[in-house]
């Protein structure tokens, strides 16, 4: 058997004698990167939608859209109002939560009219008949440079009166 290069000691290259640590750490940092899939499977980083509820005498409103999401996530919300008595001028009003750092791809059903009041998105629904549901779908994605915590909130009025109010916070992760 030929000798081994002068540059190799077969002790340390071959049986790799004080390396004995080596395939543990290995070991280690492949069952932590396996780590974070499962972490997001189990909606740590978000993505599980959360149903948010306020019920008055004139109606009640339902939000269902994630509370957790991620940068480049495509995510749906919907609110859904049921009139115990008619409204007459719906109007839903979105507080900056819902948009900032966030793009709002789709809006159905189309809102009769949009405006801002004070800084806030008014979706004009029009009306709703007593005991009917008004639905709407939202399609957002979340810009990959948003991250951190923030209020939003849906508001219900007729006219410009009041009824109802939903508030949740949302948290974005990288």
């Amino acid at each position: 058997m030929a000798d081994a290069p002068e540059t190799i000691v077969v002790s340390r290259d071959r049986d790799l004698r004080g390396r004995e640590r080596d395939p543990w750490l290995r070991r280690g940092l492949l069952v932590l990167i396996g780590l974070l899939p499962l972490l997001g499977l189990l909606n740590l980083f978000g993505q599980r939608p959360a149903t948010s509820k306020a019920s008055v005498p004139a109606a009640s409103m339902s939000v269902y859209a994630p509370t957790r999401v991620r940068g480049g996530l495509l995510f749906e919300a919907r609110i859904h109002v049921t009139a115990h008595r008619e409204i007459k001028n719906g109007i839903l009003l979105l507080s900056t939560g819902w948009l900032e750092g966030m793009t709002l791809n789709t809006v159905e059903p189309g809102p009769v009219g949009e405006a801002s009041r004070n800084g806030k998105l008014a979706l004009t629904v029009g009306h709703i008949p007593q005991h009917q549901s008004y639905i709407l779908f939202l399609q957002f994605q979340v810009n990959p440079t948003n991250v951190g915590h923030r209020p939003r909130s849906v508001e219900l009025f007729d006219g410009d009166t009041k009824l109802a109010a939903v508030h949740q916070t949302v948290t974005v992760f990288p």
